[in-house]
């Protein structure tokens, strides 16, 4: 079998950064997959389950809900080795293209008090795992490291 795209990063020069992952086409359609990197690969611990749990629910309730970006979000969800997410949007994008959104995100993240949305037995299959310091802690860290002032090496996938 051929190595997925992902399995072909090279995670050992990877930093923090937002990267496209892929571009998939759909007859005309494009869906641009972004890997949101929050913490080094094989460098820096790897987010708990709880905050990217808590960043998962904060982040999604945001995108879907921003009247220019909602209706393009297509997923935003935790990579399962728990360095970063995923964005998948409808429509042929960059990173830069997507970093004012990003800010707002984590603004939101940031600044956000009370019980994270979907946090009930009722809406969420594991209601009890959620660390909304934590989730606040990565946001602030992602913010200050690529999307207060992204560069080329924390935009492009390293060769």
């Amino acid at each position: 079998m051929n190595k997925i795209a992902s399995f072909t990063v090279n995670h050992l020069d990877l930093l923090t950064g937002v990267y496209v992952s892929r571009k998939d086409y759909l007859k005309e359609d494009v869906l641009t997959t972004f890997d949101l990197r929050i913490t080094r690969p094989n460098v820096e611990p790897v987010m708990d389950t709880a905050a990217v749990h808590a960043l998962e629910h904060l982040g999604a309730t945001f995108l879907r809900n921003d009247e220019e970006w909602g209706e393009k979000v297509i997923y935003f969800g935790p990579m399962g080795c728990r360095t970063g997410c995923y964005l998948i949007l409808h429509g042929d994008f960059k990173p830069m293209d997507i970093m004012d959104l990003l800010k707002r995100m984590l603004n939101y993240i940031l600044e956000y008090e009370g019980n994270v949305p979907g946090y009930s037995p009722r809406d969420c299959g594991n209601y009890l795992d959620c660390n909304l310091s934590m989730a606040k802690y990565y946001a602030k860290k992602f913010m200050d490291e690529v999307v207060a002032h992204p560069t080329k090496e924390r935009t492009e996938y390293p060769e």
